[in-house]
């Protein structure tokens, strides 16, 4: 992987330009506009990270809440196609993890979607366990939660 991944601002041009590609992709790939309740805002992300190749160009973007029972919830991860299998994900995960450990939390967990085995893969080979549904996710016949331990 060449891509440098550093905190950027929520609202940024670019992280506004990704998280809207990654929203068109899941409403053409669940035929359905974005069904989320409690979206994500500048005011409750704790962390955004963006990744960035050799050019500078955006290529990935990843964003860590903290919930009431204090542990963290990933959000709009998020990698532009022609980075895919490059590293640019597992980069971003990981700049997110270290953000959770730097806060104290212990767990970190995150929901994906049944139409997205690309993400289920790279999440359960990046040491996710499957779990129930939490939030707004418990019971969800779309979802897919998952959680990773961490060690501090």
């Amino acid at each position: 992987m060449t891509a440098t991944i550093a905190d950027e601002s929520w609202d940024g041009e670019d992280g506004l330009r990704l998280r809207g590609a990654m929203e068109a992709e899941l409403a053409a790939r669940y035929n359905i506009p974005d069904q989320e309740t409690d979206k994500p805002t500048a005011e409750t992300v704790t962390a955004f990270v963006v990744a960035r190749d050799a050019n500078g160009a955006a290529t990935g973007c990843g964003a860590l809440r903290l919930l009431d029972d204090g542990t963290a919830e990933v959000k709009r991860m998020y990698v532009v196609p022609e980075a895919r299998g490059t590293g640019v994900a597992t980069g971003v995960l990981r700049a997110l993890e270290d953000h959770a450990r730097r806060l104290g939390v212990d767990a970190i967990v995150l929901s994906t979607g049944v139409k997205q085995p690309d993400a289920i893969r790279f999440y359960e080979r990046e040491g996710y366990q499957r779990t129930d549904g939490y939030g707004p996710y418990v019971g969800h016949p779309m979802a897919r939660c998952f959680t990773l331990r961490l060690d501090r």
